[in-house]
């Protein structure tokens, strides 16, 4: 997952926005505007979250 969500992260076509607030980090990524996947930190515990059916959205506006 991690490999994944930094790929989408680092996607040139997604924008993406940080949030750390007292020890817990999330970052969130959007395409067109919506949110397509979150990653929470808190102390060592990493979780990933995206949404359901990302991957047509994700191909949707590719040739």
């Amino acid at each position: 997952m991690k490999s994944q969500f930094d790929d989408l992260r680092l996607n040139d076509a997604h924008e993406y926005s940080a949030d750390d607030k007292g020890g817990k980090k999330v970052v969130k990524i959007y395409k067109d505007g919506a949110l397509i996947a979150k990653k929470i930190t808190v102390k060592r515990s990493v979780q990933y979250f995206g949404v359901t059916g990302v991957e047509a959205l994700l191909t949707e506006h590719n040739p």
